[in-house]
């Protein structure tokens, strides 16, 4: 188990005023049956994603073992253990998209970003993931940046895409 002061030192992104929060999340939820889910969904919400020395800190606060811990977040796919963006662009590879040319769009952002899919930019503005539909086949080629669905996508077009998201 860490203290607050070790975690910090270990992830920089576990500071003092997020450690609060969590700390406010797990008091709020502490004792109520079933409540593992509900601190580890708000608990991602505040912190981004869920590392696993926080994760540890979290079940020492629950009285759980870290291992329950770690398993619950690896099986649920809306857990991460990995920081994720301020932006999340979505490129779909599904049919209809693929065959209008979604696949050069996702080599471009990731020569671009300098990224795989599943992976966060260092400075943490963009994660880049691929999806099998977004539902816009209309708008063939489709990406999804945060909540905007961008239709007819050319790939020379991404970085004036991008630009409009700090």
């Amino acid at each position: 188990m860490h203290d607050l002061q070790s975690l910090e030192s270990i992830n920089p992104d576990l500071n003092s005023d997020v450690m609060s929060q969590v700390d406010e999340i797990i008091d709020r939820n502490k004792g109520k049956p079933g409540c593992l889910i509900p601190v580890l969904e708000e608990v991602q919400g505040a912190v981004g994603y869920l590392p696993v020395e926080l994760q540890e800190y979290i079940g020492s606060r629950l009285n759980l073992p870290g291992s329950n811990i770690y398993g619950v977040v690896t099986f649920y796919s809306f857990f991460t253990m990995v920081p994720k963006g301020r932006h999340m662009i979505k490129v779909c590879l599904g049919t209809a998209c693929y065959v209008r040319g979604s696949k050069p769009i996702l080599k471009r952002l990731s020569a671009d970003l300098g990224l795989e899919v599943g992976q966060t930019t260092e400075d943490k503005r963009f994660s880049l993931e691929s999806v099998r539909c977004l539902g816009a086949c209309g708008l063939a080629p489709a990406v999804v940046i945060d909540e905007d669905t961008q239709g007819l996508v050319r790939p020379d077009k991404m970085s004036d895409i991008l630009s409009q998201y700090e």
